[in-house]
């Protein structure tokens, strides 16, 4: 007859299920400690013996373990069907998105350079056209002339050019910076040491910064005193440029949307852009990442399996193809911080170590519960080896899936000592009985072994295990004749469900094998629909956009050349203006479409906040999974105007922000995060950030 402490038991271990569940682990590990301690304190009250009353305790948390591991597990399981479906319906946007980056990308490129050189036209040939100085005249055309070229060349360099990151190839340095100061007639300031170690990627950036602030400052305050400021410090580059107000040269000189494509160019590069007014005049400033140069490769050093060989061959592709926002080269090493793992308590690495309290639970816990305490706990020196021995035979669990050789070793040395001390007459009950109870020990750890181990080292399992039980067996009291004997029959007896464990835990690595080839062929083919796309988004934009422009230019250079000043002041204000409607026309273009839920598709929804998205780490191809939440999640975060980080390394993608303001907004976040083993820690300035950590990244897969 069921009795009611067993319908309390079962009803509270649902209720542990269901927490464990439904809500985070914080939350599932406070009620099952709480469940834990309710146990203790009515079996203590109850009058129960201390001894009981302690292995009641340990058989609860046992209890409350098996539905840790359950509750999250499923909910494990869930986040991630729901994230992989996601993935799915929205990866058919992923081609379409990468033509998009493309189009922007160029139409960036396509507004530094054509705007910049015809606004310098514009303005030095609209002032001598006013003054009618016979030399200013001269030098407007020669300016006219000369700019005209480089526009031309620049815009056939942009067309012919197939691979492109969102940083510029032109190389731009710092001393360009100060020859580009002196053509706008602005003063420059560096701050000694602070720019002397730039690399070529950083310099470019700033370079563009730089050439879009002294063109605005050209076109809006002509006339004022404009300053040029580059500073910093260790790993940080800041420019800003300043002007002093002013007048406008002329009307309709802006195409529109410079500062924002800057902004996006800046966030690519890892680094923030401000710009508005100030007292007198405008500020832009701007802050670039600096990094120290790469750390050399180790030596001999190589990925870890084909299968990190195949995701950096993958990495490398999507780099190089399409070209993402925030793609770095493939395998570049940086001095940044290493982003952590997630906690013990949390995450796939949690389940591992729920049965590691059960194992505990179980020897331990179902010892003291009897109602004679064995004569192992007769003083605590005479119980002390008896809790030291189930100790190392449970602990090592805590290791099944992240080195479960090693795991498995300690767990069959921890038996072959036990052994040991039962001979010598330490230790009660007799380790024959101990390993008939406690052998789901040793067999979780072969399954472990086939799991996660190549075939090779992973073989040796069930032969270990049969040995080592086949000798603790051996030893039992109930032997008679020949123990060898005993021991070799025990062996081959051990050694048949010991291989089926191992063989299915084959069967298990196999079949993640194949989903994983799966994954990656199915990436390959969006990467080819994606490289397609943009080559037909780049000869579309080389049709139309560079064509209109590349007219202009050269008629700019044919009216210079014959001395019109009047021709090229308007073919440069006609290149202006059909600059500046095909690129609101691109602008337009964007339509309802929904950007792919993965890392790279967060600068695209990051745009529709006006928002910007910092990258920072090499692009890896992290899993659809740990993409999809790093999306959710800075959709969470996003508003209007507010800055993104986006931290991505080997082990998984961390995503930093401002506090969203509504508590429920907060709630989702914890709850995506919690979902995929990650944490959410507030930091300063009421802001947050969200580790999502890659699918067991610490197995040996």
């Amino acid at each position: 007859m069921i009795t009611t402490a067993a319908v309390v038991a079962v009803a509270a271990l649902i209720v542990l299920y269901v927490l464990a569940l439904r809500c985070t682990a914080g939350l599932a590990v406070a009620g099952s400690a709480l469940a834990v301690l309710a146990v203790a304190g009515t079996c203590t009250a109850a009058g129960l013996r201390p001894w009981n009353a302690v292995g009641s305790a340990l058989v609860a948390a046992g209890g409350a373990a098996v539905a840790w591991v359950l509750g999250r597990s499923r909910r494990r399981r869930r986040a991630e069907r729901a994230a992989l479906a996601s993935y799915r319906t929205g990866a058919a946007s992923i081609p379409r998105f990468a033509a998009l980056a493309e189009r922007d990308r160029l139409a960036v490129e396509l507004h530094d350079v054509a705007a910049h050189r015809l606004t310098a036209i514009v303005v030095s040939a609209a002032a001598a056209q006013r003054l009618a100085d016979p030399d200013l005249i001269a030098d407007a055309l020669r300016h006219a002339a000369d700019a005209g070229r480089r526009a031309v060349a620049e815009l056939d360099d942009l067309a012919d050019r197939r691979d492109r990151a969102g940083a510029p190839a032109t190389g731009a340095s710092l001393a360009e910076i100060a020859s580009l100061a002196t053509e706008f007639g602005a003063d420059l300031h560096t701050t000694a040491g602070a720019v002397d170690t730039v690399p070529a990627t950083t310099s470019a950036v700033a370079y563009r910064v730089v050439r879009e602030a002294l063109t605005n400052t050209a076109r809006y305050a002509r006339g004022s005193a404009v300053r040029v400021s580059l500073g910093g410090g260790p790993g940080l580059l800041t420019v800003t440029v300043t002007d002093g107000g002013g007048t406008a040269a002329e009307p309709d000189l802006g195409t529109g949307g410079g500062l924002t494509g800057l902004r996006t160019t800046v966030g690519t590069a890892g680094g923030t852009l401000s710009y508005g007014p100030t007292a007198t005049g405008w500020t832009v400033h701007a802050e670039l990442p600096s990094p120290e140069p790469p750390l050399p490769p180790p030596p001999h050093s190589a990925p870890r399996g084909a299968g990190a060989l195949r995701r950096g061959r993958l990495s490398a592709a999507v780099c190089r193809r399409v070209r993402w926002p925030g793609c770095a080269p493939f395998g570049a090493r940086t001095r940044g911080p290493v982003p952590r793992r997630q906690p013990l308590w949390r995450g796939p690495t949690a389940l591992d170590w729920a049965l590691v309290v059960l194992a505990v639970a179980l020897s331990l816990g179902a010892s003291l519960l009897s109602d004679d305490v064995p004569d192992s706990f007769r003083g605590v020196l005479a119980g002390l080896p008896f809790v030291l021995l189930s100790g190392l035979h449970a602990v090592p669990l805590g290791w099944r899936s992240r080195a479960p050789g090693a795991g498995l070793a300690a767990v069959l040395s921890a038996l072959v000592l036990w052994w040991g001390c039962d001979r010598a007459g330490w230790t009660r009950p007799p380790v024959g009985d101990i390993f008939l109870v406690y052998w789901w020990v040793e067999l979780t750890f072969v399954y472990s072994a086939g799991a996660y181990l190549p075939l090779r080292r992973g073989a040796f399992a069930p032969v270990a295990v049969a040995v080592t039980g086949g000798l603790a067996l051996a030893s039992g009291s109930g032997i008679t004749g020949s123990r060898t004997v005993a021991w070799a029959v025990l062996t081959v007896l051990l050694v048949v469900p010991a291989s089926a464990l191992w063989w299915l835990g084959v069967r298990t690595a196999r079949r993640r094998e194949r989903r994983r080839v799966a994954a990656a062929r199915s990436r390959e083919l969006l990467e080819r629909d994606a490289e397609a796309a943009v080559r037909d988004q780049r000869r579309l934009i080389a049709a139309g956009l560079l064509r209109t422009a590349h007219r202009h230019a050269c008629d700019v250079v044919a009216a210079a050349d014959a001395g019109r000043l009047d021709t090229v002041l308007a073919e440069a204000r006609s290149g202006l203006a059909a600059l500046r409607e095909l690129l609101a026309d691109l602008r337009a273009r964007d339509g309802a479409v929904t950007p792919p839920p993965t890392v790279a598709g967060i600068s695209a929804l990051a745009a529709r906040y006006g928002a910007t998205v910092s990258y920072r780490g090499p692009r890896m191809a992290e899993p659809a999974v740990v993409g999809v939440a790093a999306y959710r999640v800075a959709a969470m975060l996003l508003a209007e105007g507010v800055t993104l980080t986006v931290l991505r390394g080997a082990a998984g993608v961390e995503v930093s922000g401002p506090l969203p303001a509504a508590p429920d907004a907060r709630r989702q976040v914890r709850a995506v995060a919690d979902a995929m083993g990650g944490t959410l820690t507030r930091t300063a300035h009421d802001a947050v950030r969200v580790w999502l950590p890659e699918v067991f990244p610490s197995r040996s897969e």
